[in-house]
Protein backbone atom coordinates (compact mmCIF):
# COMPACT_ATOMS: atom_id res chain seq x y z
CA UNK A 1 0.00 0.00 0.00
CA UNK A 2 1.45 3.47 -0.57
CA UNK A 3 3.99 2.53 -3.37
CA UNK A 4 3.46 4.46 -6.10
CA UNK A 5 4.50 2.99 -9.68
CA UNK A 6 6.15 4.95 -12.41
CA UNK A 7 3.90 5.10 -15.69
CA UNK A 8 6.57 5.03 -18.80
CA UNK A 9 6.81 1.01 -18.88
CA UNK A 10 8.52 -1.06 -21.61
CA UNK A 11 5.69 -3.44 -23.28
CA UNK A 12 5.39 -6.44 -21.38
CA UNK A 13 7.27 -5.13 -18.58
CA UNK A 14 6.37 -5.32 -15.48
CA UNK A 15 5.83 -1.81 -13.41
CA UNK A 16 9.06 -0.35 -10.96
CA UNK A 17 8.32 0.76 -8.25
CA UNK A 18 8.94 4.49 -7.28
CA UNK A 19 9.61 5.10 -3.74
CA UNK A 20 8.48 8.20 -2.06
CA UNK A 21 10.72 10.27 -0.26
CA UNK A 22 11.34 10.05 2.89
CA UNK A 23 10.12 13.19 4.92
CA UNK A 24 13.15 14.92 6.31
CA UNK A 25 12.35 17.70 8.93
CA UNK A 26 15.62 18.56 9.03
CA UNK A 27 15.96 19.51 5.41
CA UNK A 28 12.33 21.80 6.40
CA UNK A 29 14.28 23.23 8.95
CA UNK A 30 17.46 24.05 6.77
CA UNK A 31 15.29 25.31 3.33
CA UNK A 32 12.89 27.56 6.06
CA UNK A 33 16.25 28.78 8.28
CA UNK A 34 18.63 29.44 4.93
CA UNK A 35 15.87 31.10 3.06
CA UNK A 36 15.14 33.70 6.05
CA UNK A 37 18.67 34.04 6.80
CA UNK A 38 19.48 35.03 3.25
CA UNK A 39 16.24 37.08 2.94
CA UNK A 40 17.26 39.53 6.36
CA UNK A 41 20.97 39.18 5.88
CA UNK A 42 20.73 40.50 2.25
CA UNK A 43 22.10 44.22 2.75
CA UNK A 44 24.76 42.64 5.51
CA UNK A 45 25.93 40.29 2.78
CA UNK A 46 25.90 42.79 -0.61
CA UNK A 47 27.96 45.48 2.17
CA UNK A 48 30.25 42.31 2.64
CA UNK A 49 31.13 41.86 -0.71
CA UNK A 50 31.55 45.55 -1.44
CA UNK A 51 34.17 45.64 1.11
CA UNK A 52 35.92 42.58 -0.44
CA UNK A 53 36.02 43.76 -3.66
CA UNK A 54 38.08 46.94 -2.75
CA UNK A 55 40.00 45.34 -0.50
CA UNK A 56 41.20 42.34 -1.70
CA UNK A 57 39.77 42.76 -5.38
CA UNK A 58 37.86 40.05 -7.33
CA UNK A 59 36.58 37.67 -7.19
CA UNK A 60 34.61 38.09 -4.09
CA UNK A 61 33.25 34.47 -3.54
CA UNK A 62 35.67 31.50 -3.04
CA UNK A 63 34.23 28.68 -4.60
CA UNK A 64 36.01 25.03 -4.09
CA UNK A 65 34.59 21.65 -4.75
CA UNK A 66 34.38 19.80 -1.63
CA UNK A 67 33.13 16.51 -0.28
CA UNK A 68 29.39 16.35 0.48
CA UNK A 69 27.17 13.46 1.97
CA UNK A 70 28.78 10.27 0.81
CA UNK A 71 32.10 12.04 -0.20
CA UNK A 72 30.29 13.60 -3.44
CA UNK A 73 31.75 16.75 -4.64
CA UNK A 74 29.91 20.10 -4.73
CA UNK A 75 31.24 23.77 -4.73
CA UNK A 76 31.09 25.36 -1.72
CA UNK A 77 30.86 29.06 -1.86
CA UNK A 78 32.14 31.87 1.05
CA UNK A 79 33.27 34.84 1.24
CA UNK A 80 37.15 35.82 0.19
CA UNK A 81 38.97 36.14 2.95
CA UNK A 82 42.76 36.28 1.58
CA UNK A 83 44.25 37.91 -1.41
CA UNK A 84 45.69 36.52 -4.37
CA UNK A 85 49.34 37.59 -3.44
CA UNK A 86 52.22 35.47 -4.66
CA UNK A 87 55.72 36.01 -3.98
CA UNK A 88 59.01 36.06 -6.63
CA UNK A 89 58.27 32.67 -7.37
CA UNK A 90 55.18 32.74 -8.53
CA UNK A 91 53.49 31.07 -5.60
CA UNK A 92 51.02 32.60 -3.42
CA UNK A 93 52.67 33.63 -0.07
CA UNK A 94 51.85 31.56 3.12
CA UNK A 95 47.81 32.08 4.55
CA UNK A 96 49.36 34.29 7.04
CA UNK A 97 50.79 37.32 5.16
CA UNK A 98 47.56 37.17 2.46
CA UNK A 99 45.27 36.78 5.68
CA UNK A 100 43.89 40.54 5.85
CA UNK A 101 42.34 42.90 8.41
CA UNK A 102 39.17 42.31 7.04
CA UNK A 103 39.29 38.67 6.51
CA UNK A 104 40.35 37.95 10.12
CA UNK A 105 37.70 39.52 11.14
CA UNK A 106 35.52 38.14 8.83
CA UNK A 107 36.52 34.51 10.25
CA UNK A 108 36.38 35.71 13.98
CA UNK A 109 32.57 36.48 13.44
CA UNK A 110 32.20 33.72 10.68
CA UNK A 111 30.55 36.23 8.39
CA UNK A 112 32.69 34.59 5.49
CA UNK A 113 30.49 31.64 6.15
CA UNK A 114 27.22 33.73 5.17
CA UNK A 115 27.28 32.79 1.49
CA UNK A 116 26.73 28.60 2.37
CA UNK A 117 23.70 29.57 3.05
CA UNK A 118 23.15 29.20 -0.74
CA UNK A 119 24.58 25.42 -0.34
CA UNK A 120 22.43 24.85 2.08
CA UNK A 121 19.59 25.39 -0.44
CA UNK A 122 20.44 23.68 -3.18
CA UNK A 123 21.45 20.35 -0.33
CA UNK A 124 24.48 20.38 -0.26
CA UNK A 125 24.94 21.04 3.11
CA UNK A 126 22.96 21.44 6.11
CA UNK A 127 22.95 23.92 9.36
CA UNK A 128 24.55 21.98 11.65
CA UNK A 129 26.87 18.74 10.57
CA UNK A 130 30.88 18.49 9.74
CA UNK A 131 32.37 21.01 8.17
CA UNK A 132 33.33 19.97 4.56
CA UNK A 133 37.14 19.97 4.26
CA UNK A 134 39.48 19.37 0.80
CA UNK A 135 38.72 16.70 -1.30
CA UNK A 136 42.45 15.90 -1.44
CA UNK A 137 41.77 14.72 2.13
CA UNK A 138 39.72 11.97 1.31
CA UNK A 139 42.04 8.80 0.84
CA UNK A 140 43.72 10.05 3.83
CA UNK A 141 40.96 9.33 6.37
CA UNK A 142 40.92 6.00 8.41
CA UNK A 143 37.92 4.29 7.76
CA UNK A 144 36.26 5.65 11.03
CA UNK A 145 37.65 9.22 10.52
CA UNK A 146 35.34 8.77 6.73
CA UNK A 147 32.10 8.33 8.34
CA UNK A 148 31.89 11.84 8.99
CA UNK A 149 30.70 11.98 5.28
CA UNK A 150 27.33 9.84 6.52
CA UNK A 151 25.67 13.36 7.03
CA UNK A 152 25.35 16.53 5.05
CA UNK A 153 28.37 18.63 6.24
CA UNK A 154 27.06 21.67 8.11
CA UNK A 155 27.96 25.33 7.89
CA UNK A 156 29.11 24.61 11.97
CA UNK A 157 29.24 21.47 13.64
CA UNK A 158 30.07 19.83 16.76
CA UNK A 159 33.69 20.49 16.38
CA UNK A 160 33.43 23.74 15.95
CA UNK A 161 31.57 24.07 19.39
CA UNK A 162 34.08 22.33 21.19
CA UNK A 163 37.27 24.02 19.96
CA UNK A 164 37.39 25.04 16.27
CA UNK A 165 40.78 25.04 15.04
CA UNK A 166 42.14 25.11 18.22
CA UNK A 167 41.91 21.39 17.91
CA UNK A 168 43.92 18.53 16.71
CA UNK A 169 42.41 17.08 13.13
CA UNK A 170 42.13 13.53 14.89
CA UNK A 171 40.63 15.40 17.84
CA UNK A 172 37.99 17.29 15.10
CA UNK A 173 37.31 14.29 13.24
CA UNK A 174 36.36 11.66 16.73
CA UNK A 175 33.66 15.02 16.99
CA UNK A 176 32.57 14.71 13.32
CA UNK A 177 31.74 11.43 14.01
CA UNK A 178 30.32 11.65 17.20
CA UNK A 179 27.98 13.66 15.91
CA UNK A 180 27.16 11.43 12.81
CA UNK A 181 26.22 8.94 15.69
CA UNK A 182 24.20 11.17 17.86
CA UNK A 183 22.80 14.09 15.81
CA UNK A 184 19.04 15.01 16.31
CA UNK A 185 16.73 17.92 16.62
CA UNK A 186 17.84 18.86 20.01
CA UNK A 187 21.58 18.54 19.39
CA UNK A 188 21.59 20.50 16.29
CA UNK A 189 19.49 23.01 18.57
CA UNK A 190 22.22 23.12 20.98
CA UNK A 191 24.92 23.26 18.63
CA UNK A 192 23.47 26.47 16.72
CA UNK A 193 22.99 28.34 20.22
CA UNK A 194 26.74 27.76 20.93
CA UNK A 195 28.16 28.98 17.75
CA UNK A 196 26.14 31.91 18.38
CA UNK A 197 28.04 32.34 21.86
CA UNK A 198 31.17 31.15 20.59
CA UNK A 199 31.02 33.91 17.48
CA UNK A 200 30.53 36.86 20.09
CA UNK A 201 33.57 35.26 22.68
CA UNK A 202 35.43 34.26 19.08
CA UNK A 203 37.24 31.49 20.83
CA UNK A 204 38.80 28.66 18.63
CA UNK A 205 39.75 31.03 15.43
CA UNK A 206 43.37 30.11 14.87
CA UNK A 207 44.77 26.62 15.67
CA UNK A 208 47.79 27.82 17.85
CA UNK A 209 51.03 29.18 15.78
CA UNK A 210 49.18 29.15 12.92
CA UNK A 211 47.12 31.89 11.12
CA UNK A 212 44.55 28.72 9.77
CA UNK A 213 44.66 25.62 10.66
CA UNK A 214 47.51 23.24 9.08
CA UNK A 215 46.68 20.89 6.48
CA UNK A 216 45.82 17.33 7.12
CA UNK A 217 48.59 14.85 6.02
CA UNK A 218 46.86 11.61 7.83
CA UNK A 219 46.55 9.72 10.92
CA UNK A 220 48.44 6.36 11.89
CA UNK A 221 45.66 3.65 12.55
CA UNK A 222 46.56 0.48 13.88
CA UNK A 223 43.58 -1.10 11.64
CA UNK A 224 44.12 1.29 8.72
CA UNK A 225 47.23 0.35 6.29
Amino acid sequence: MGVQYGREMNPGSKPVPVKKPKFDPKRVIDIVVASVGLLFLSPAIALIAVLIAVKHGRPVFLSQPRPGLGGRSFRMIKFRTMTNACGPDGQLLPDAERLTGLGQFLRATSLDELPEFCNVLRGHMSLVGPRPLLMEYLPLYTSEQARRHDVRPGITGWAQVNGRNALSWEEKFALDVWYVDNHGFLLDLKILLLTAKKVLVREGIQADGNATMPRFTGTRSFTDP
